[in-house]
């Protein structure tokens, strides 16, 4: 481990090969202004979104920074040549002498969306040996690929929304979809996030450009029937024994549904109702169905849960993000303010929940004594 100054050097990874890229740029700035600096030494690793792995410093990673319309990473920072595993595992080596063999601790990824949430960076972490904060490779993709997760929360008794599933190339009839799932529904990209690829659809005009959409972002799409209801979200944190936080209600201003530009953009898009006017059971209600999907997806560190609650007392889940978003409008650092754990002491819990889990499994035998 590090030990200059007995800092704890943390590789925040962010940006990436995603529709979500910009809104993982501002959630990395998020969490590197927030992070306790006396207790962790961050090492900014930005990728662009051709894949370059970009290292710079915590000043200059980013143009635009304050503006989420136009934020971009700073694409003059130094090339990544390699992770090297082994022996020095985090080890960063660039074009770069003067960072050639920086070694990072724990690294922190914060990509959103695909190449970065479903699976595929955790896979690369764990081969490179080094400790990462969030759900692991099977949690990961399970989170990430929406068909999938409803599958297994079906499974568990979890309640959810009535959804159909089709791949490109599918006899996708509007007639057919009406009949299953009534007037309005979704349609979305089975893997994506942050309302990316999502269209509401009220008449049969709408329903082929919503399809064409949709599978602009992914090879598989859900339709999904619209749920009448207040819209909720509470936040999980934990790995073996995970809590979750107060709920939290979006009302939307001027906006159809949660869409990106609600999300993102348009900071008066939504107000976030924190904590959510509920009754105490129904709180307890969505914190039980809360931690129940997060282990049934077998996640760790960290996910938000979202949530419909129709007639007041009908609670549904609508998903889960495991990489939810941080930024400053964002709802998971959010509610656990709310509840109590402010923002760099969320960082804090998530970094040691990641090397928690880093030294169980370094416990685990790899090999087998045949002596």
């Amino acid at each position: 481990m590090n030990t200059k100054k007995n800092k704890i050097r943390v590789g925040v990874i962010f940006g990436g090969k995603s529709a979500e890229h910009e809104v993982s740029l501002q959630s990395a700035k998020n969490i590197m202004e927030a992070i306790d600096k006396d207790k962790y030494e961050v090492v900014p690793i930005g990728i662009d979104k051709g894949g370059r792995w970009l290292l710079n410093n915590s000043t200059k990673f980013l143009l635009n920074a304050n503006d989420p319309k136009l934020i971009k990473l700073n694409n003059e920072a130094n090339v990544v040549l390699a992770l090297s595993p082994g022996g020095q595992n985090g080890q960063l080596l660039s074009s770069s002498d003067e960072i050639r063999a920086k070694q990072i601790d724990v690294a922190f990824p914060i990509l959103h969306g695909t190449f970065g949430e479903d699976g595929t960076m955790q896979g690369l972490l764990k081969l490179l040996d080094v400790p990462f904060v969030g759900a692991s490779v099977l949690g990961s993709a399970v989170g990430m690929d929406k068909d999938i997760q409803k599958r297994l929360l079906l499974a568990a008794g979890i309640p959810i929304a009535n959804f159909l599933v089709f791949e490109k190339n599918s006899k996708i009839n509007f007639k057919n979809t009406v009949k299953q799932l009534s007037l309005p529904f979704f349609i979305k990209p089975a893997n994506s996030g942050s309302s990316v690829g999502i269209s509401r659809v009220d008449n049969q005009k709408q329903f082929k450009n919503a399809v064409a959409e949709a599978f602009k972002y992914d090879g598989k799409i859900l339709i999904e029937e619209s749920i009448k209801g207040r819209e909720l979200e509470c936040s999980v944190l934990g790995n073996d024994k995970p809590i979750a936080s107060i709920p939290g209600e979006i009302v939307l201003n001027n906006h159809d549904f949660y869409s990106y530009e609600a999300k993102y953009i348009d900071e008066k898009g939504a107000t976030l109702a924190i904590p959510a006017k509920l009754p105490k059971n129904i709180i307890k209600k969505i914190q039980t169905i809360a931690i129940k999907s997060f282990k049934t997806l077998c996640l760790e560190g960290m996910a938000r849960v979202d949530f419909f609650l129709r007639n007041g007392n009908e609670v549904i889940v609508n998903e889960l993000n495991t990489i939810p978003g941080f930024t400053k409008i964002s709802m998971y650092p959010k509610l656990w303010e709310a509840s109590g754990m402010f923002y760099p002491e969320l960082i804090d819990r998530l970094i040691t929940l990641a090397l928690e889990r880093f030294s169980k499994e370094k416990k685990l035998k790899t090999s087998v004594d045949l002596s």
